[in-house]
């Protein structure tokens, strides 16, 4: 078996369209037609099933493309660790990060390691906590940028800083101006929150339960954009970190005197898990700059 072969007989499972594959791959359809025939005469069976033109993936094709996806990815971060090991100074960072990190935190952190290192590329995912943790275990993410969260056994997080939590009101509320409030004063108020596994609504949930509050949740979001527009709409109120940019001209926040209201923002990667040096660099540059 050559290694072309499962190169082909990936891009083809994918396109599942012999012209379009032949054309990805730079060769001629009769030569990827000839390469999948000893495939699968090597196999035993067909991976496809073809009627006229129209060529699908089978059972059997759709098993070994799972095996085949594992080894070419593999290969691929053979070939990128041997190469990051002979140019440590170059070469690619998976970040995710929090939506609400992304507006003034992610890039001056960026920026100020690109100014050492010019040459390092950075491919960037913005999502919510669950998504993100799902990719750092993938491997399709090197760091994480998250808040505290129960994380699995194979994960490492490092605590870099505190982000405090605020109460946001409607512009019009009766408490917007208050310099201060505490959260037994809204107990009663109609709640805006993330929806339920979410990192912040984990947090925000143990600090309900410090102080007794069943709160009345009036709508869960995934978007802390969403959740703002709703609480300027009039429709509740929220706790929420101070991201720089929501549109304060609906909505004001307000100090939590009691309790103390904060989250812990860390850096995560998977325990075991080869990092470039350069990405090594990068986590290193991370943690000294919150020091």
């Amino acid at each position: 078996m050559e290694w072309e072969q499962l190169e082909y007989f990936q891009t083809l499972a994918r396109e599942q369209h012999v012209t379009r594959a032949a054309q990805i791959l730079s060769i001629t359809q009769p030569a990827l037609s000839r390469s999948i025939a000893r495939l699968e005469s090597q196999i035993g069976t067909p991976l496809f099933d073809r009627q006229g033109r129209t060529i699908k993936l089978n059972k059997y094709g759709e098993l070994l493309l799972k095996r085949v996806d594992i080894i070419l990815k593999e290969f691929e971060e053979g070939k990128n660790e041997i190469q990051s090991l002979l140019d440590p100074d170059k070469g690619e960072i998976s970040l995710g990060f929090l939506h609400t990190l992304g507006t003034a935190i992610v890039p001056k952190i960026i920026g100020a390691f690109k100014d050492k290192y010019p040459q390092v590329r950075f491919h960037l995912k913005q999502n919510h906590s669950n998504w993100l943790l799902d990719n750092l275990q993938s491997g399709d993410l090197d760091l994480c940028l998250l808040s505290s969260f129960p994380l699995e056994s194979n994960l490492a997080w490092t605590p870099l800083w505190q982000e405090e939590l605020y109460l946001f009101f409607p512009k019009n509320h009766p408490l917007a101006n208050q310099e201060s409030i505490t959260l037994e004063e809204v107990a009663e108020e109609p709640f805006i929150l993330m929806e339920e596994g979410y990192a912040l609504r984990v947090t925000i949930d143990s600090i309900f339960d410090q102080v007794g509050i069943q709160p009345n949740i009036m709508f869960e979001g995934e978007e802390v954009t969403t959740i703002a527009g709703f609480v300027g709409a009039g429709m509740g109120i929220s706790i929420l970190p101070d991201v720089k940019s929501l549109d304060q001209m609906k909505i004001a926040k307000v100090r939590i005197s009691s309790p103390k209201c904060e989250r812990t923002i860390g850096i995560a990667s998977m325990e075991g898990k080869f990092l470039s040096p350069i990405a090594e660099k990068f986590m290193q540059h991370i943690v000294d700059h919150f020091r």
